[in-house]
C-alpha cells in the first residue's frame, strides 16, 4: 500500500494528466490574443481541475481526520477506547496502532498508581490505628487504673503520675496529627517547617543535619510546598532508617533559570535501590514531584552517600 505521501502526488498527478488530456484532445483552442469564450473554457478546466483535486486529497486524508476526531473525543477516565482507521494509509495505520499503544501504557499505568495510591492509603490507616490502639489506648487505660487506684487510697502519688501519663498522651495525639498535617507549615511556612523536621531527626536519630534554607524563594503554591515538605520527609525518613549516615545537608533555593529545588545530601550509603527495586518511598516522592510538574532525582551524593534533589517549577 503506498504511503500518504505517494498517494497524494498519486492523486495531483492523476488530475494534472487528466486536465492536460482534456485541453490536447478536446475541442477547445487558445488563440492569441485570448478570446472570452476561449478563456471561459480554460477558467473551467482549472476550476474543475481543482475541485476534483481536493475532493480526492480530502478523500485521501479522511482516515487521519477520523484519528484526529477519536483522539479528542476519548476520555481518561473511560478507558477500553480505542482508535480503528478501516482503509486508511501505512503511515495512518501505524499512528493508530501508536496511539492506541500509548493509551495502554497510560491505562496500565493509572491503574498501578490507583493501586499504590489505596494500598498507602491502607497502610497509613493501620499505622494510626496501631499507634491509636497501641499507644494512646494502653495509656489511656493505665490513666484509668492509676485514676481507680486514687479513689480507692487518696493520695497524691497516684494522680501526680496519672497526669504525667495523660501529658504524654496528649504529646503522641500532637504527634500523630502533626505527622497527618503539619501545623509549622500553615503557620510558619516553608522554611521553618523544614528547620522543625531537621531538629527532629536530630533529636531522634542523632544525625547532625546542616540547614541551607534560602529565605527569599518567594511564594509557592500551597500544594508545591507541601510536595516540598514530604519529600523532604520522606527523604530524611529514609536517611534515620536506612542510610547510616552521621551528616545530613539539607538546601532549599532558587535556581537561576526559577524554578525552586530542595536537595538532601548524607554521607551514608548509596541506597538508591532495593534488590532491583525501587523503595517504594522514592517511588511515592516521583510521583509527588510528578504532581506539581516536578522533576526528582536519586543520586550519588558529594557527601558520599544519596542525594534526593527536587525541582519544582517557582510560583
Amino acid at each position: 500500500m503506498l504511503s500518504l505521501t505517494g498517494r497524494v502526488i498519486v492523486l495531483n498527478s492523476i488530475v494534472m494528466v487528466g486536465a492536460c488530456a482534456i485541453l490536447a484532445f478536446g475541442p477547445a483552442t487558445v488563440s492569441s490574443p485570448v478570446r472570452v469564450h476561449e478563456l471561459l473554457v480554460l477558467l473551467a478546466g482549472v476550476v474543475s481541475a481543482v475541485a476534483a483535486n481536493v475532493l480526492l486529497v480530502r478523500r485521501a486524508f479522511e482516515p487521519l481526520e477520523r484519528l484526529t476526531a477519536v483522539m479528542r473525543a476519548i476520555h481518561p477516565l473511560v478507558p477500553g477506547t480505542r482508535v480503528r482507521v478501516g482503509g486508511a494509509g501505512r503511515e495512518t495505520v501505524e499512528l493508530a496502532d501508536a496511539f492506541n499503544d500509548m493509551l495502554e501504557r497510560l491505562e496500565d499505568e493509572r491503574r498501578e498508581s490507583a493501586r499504590r495510591a489505596v494500598r498507602a492509603q491502607e497502610a497509613e490507616r493501620r499505622r494510626l490505628a496501631r499507634e491509636l490502639h497501641d499507644e494512646l489506648g494502653q495509656a489511656l487505660t493505665g490513666v484509668l487504673l492509676q485514676i481507680d487506684q486514687a479513689i480507692r487510697t487518696p493520695g497524691t502519688a497516684e494522680l501526680e503520675e496519672a497526669r504525667e501519663t495523660a501529658r504524654h498522651s496528649l504529646e503522641d495525639v500532637r504527634r500523630i496529627a502533626r505527622d497527618l498535617r503539619p501545623d509549622t507549615l500553615e503557620e510558619l511556612g516553608l522554611a521553618s517547617a523544614l528547620n522543625a523536621l531537621a531538629t527532629r531527626l536530630t533529636r531522634q536519630a542523632g544525625v547532625v543535619v546542616e540547614r541551607r534554607l534560602d529565605p527569599r524563594i518567594g511564594a509557592l503554591s500551597d500544594d508545591a510546598e507541601v510536595v516540598i515538605y514530604r519529600v523532604a520527609q520522606e527523604a530524611l525518613t529514609n536517611v534515620a532508617r536506612h542510610a547510616g549516615a552521621a551528616r545530613v545537608v539539607l538546601t532549599l533555593a532558587r535556581e537561576p533559570r526559577g524554578a525552586v529545588a530542595l536537595i538532601v545530601d548524607d554521607d551514608g550509603r548509596w541506597l538508591p535501590h532495593d534488590g532491583g527495586h525501587e523503595r517504594r518511598g522514592i517511588t511515592g516522592m516521583r510521583e509527588r514531584a510528578l504532581l506539581v510538574r516536578g522533576r526528582l532525582e536519586i543520586l550519588p551524593s558529594p557527601l558520599g552517600g544519596t542525594r534526593v534533589h527536587l525541582e519544582v517549577p517557582g510560583g
